[in-house]
């Protein structure tokens, strides 16, 4: 069975039902390696990013295993347990393009209209992520205040609505798992150095410059979850910020 390009509109789950029926059709055997990511994309006609989401969905099935250093390969020999599809969350990459987009903004209005009280809730969100840290514990819970005490500066109660509802989207099963791959201390310390300027600009009142913090702090999360191949070790991998935000779409 011949690897058949995907349409532009289907997204990373059309994606691994395709390689699951090439696996299953025997086209990738149990225990042989797949594929590069680069050259799946390129017989795919999708983007590296959206190949990336496919294979951990895989992974997330049992379907696949990713080994640091050697490549992905088939599973041989395991029962697969299909994962309720609504816990999977959405795509990360695409997920971040929307946030770029609509949290840029977001900062924009935040510091147009958000009083001291509601920055100083902006600001103590950063403090218990810097605890947090310090005690090596989830970072999440600070990290979703962060981003709803600035959705709740805007005074807008329908973007507050719609932030809160992309950050619990994200954290889907596909999102931990990238994160479980791809998220190291460093990461964990830009993210909180990200923060830090979004909020100094907040205070500055500088809606230009809050816009540019949040989509470089976005931006930094996308390179990371971007680098080289998934399999390849993460001192060797070489990034590719670009392709991963303009790529999303690529579908």
């Amino acid at each position: 069975m011949p690897i058949k390009p995907v349409e532009n509109q289907r997204l990373y789950r059309q994606i691994a039902v395709q390689l699951s029926e090439l696996i299953t059709s025997g086209e990738f055997p149990a225990g042989g390696r797949l594929p590069s990511e680069r050259d799946l994309a390129v017989q795919l006609g999708v983007s590296r990013p959206s190949v990336r989401e496919a294979l951990i969905a895989l992974e997330i099935e049992g379907k696949v295993e990713v080994r640091v250093g050697a490549g992905i390969y088939v599973a041989h020999g395991r029962p697969v347990v299909l994962p309720d599809l609504t816990r999977e969350g959405q795509g990360p990459f695409e997920l971040l393009r929307a946030r770029w987009l609509i949290e840029g903004e977001t900062a924009a209005e935040a510091a147009r209209h958000g009083t001291s009280g509601e920055l100083a809730r902006v600001h103590d969100a950063i403090v218990d992520m810097q605890k947090r840290l310090q005690q090596g514990r989830d970072l999440d819970p600070a990290d979703r205040a962060f981003h709803l005490a600035i959705a709740k500066a805007t005074h807008n109660s329908l973007l507050f609505s719609v932030i809160r509802e992309l950050w619990d989207q994200g954290r889907g099963l596909i999102w931990k798992r990238m994160e479980h791959h791809f998220q190291t201390l460093e990461l964990r310390t830009a993210v909180l150095r990200g923060h830090r300027a979004i909020l100094e600009a907040l205070k500055a009142r500088d809606a230009h410059k809050a816009r540019s913090a949040m989509r470089h702090h976005l931006d930094g999360v996308i390179r990371v979850f971007a680098k080289g191949d998934l399999a390849r070790p993460q001192s060797d991998r070489a990034t590719s910020a670009s392709e991963a935000r303009h790529g999303v779409h690529q579908r």
